[in-house]
């Protein structure tokens, strides 16, 4: 007597299953990979940013060009004298003047200032932490440092002690670092 099966065991059905969820599992893992790339891209994008808009502040008052060196890690405080030509438009600064209220918008870019979810600031680097080393004859170098998003190395482990003393040693920091003459 010959048995003839129809449809498919139960066995069948729950291999396919599991075949069906290890493949979902690895799409997941996957894109969860490429999330995290994408945020440090992004992060690495906003120091590059960051470091050139200071160049360009240091650019427009380079009377200040010394004045401009030092460590940028906190919000600032609202300086006494506002230098935005947007918000008035007969601003007449000195170059003094003109030097605090740069550094007052670069750390509040920094930090995330201009973006504020409620009270808390949303922009901005995490634990961004800026160092500005300025010489008489036009040098500047600028390194950002701020926390990644995954634990792999300390990104500046293959700078100098300048780098290297911006920030806090930690596996996720990063580091952008830039050099340039201010003629």
């Amino acid at each position: 007597m010959k048995i003839k099966q129809q449809g498919t065991t139960l066995i069948e059905v729950l291999v396919a299953l599991v075949i069906l969820v290890v493949g979902l599992i690895g799409i997941f893992n996957l894109h969860l990979v490429a999330k995290r790339s994408s945020f440090a891209s992004f992060q690495q994008t906003q120091a590059s940013l960051l470091a050139n808009d200071m160049v360009n502040r240091i650019k427009l008052n380079p009377t200040q060009l010394n004045a401009y060196g030092g460590v940028y890690n906190s919000l600032p405080s609202y300086p006494d004298t506002d230098c935005d030509l947007a918000d008035s438009a007969l601003a007449q600064c000195t170059p003094a003047q003109t030097l605090i209220w740069d550094r007052y918008q670069w750390q509040l870019l920094m930090h995330g200032g201009y973006e504020q979810e409620g009270e808390k600031n949303v922009g901005g680097l995490d634990l961004a932490v800026a160092c500005i080393q300025t010489a008489a004859e036009g040098n500047v170098r600028i390194a950002m440092t701020w926390r990644g998003i995954n634990s792999t190395s300390d990104g500046a482990t293959q700078y100098d002690d300048f780098v290297q003393s911006c920030g806090t040693s930690d596996s996720r920091r990063r580091v952008y670092v830039i050099d340039t003459l201010i003629l």
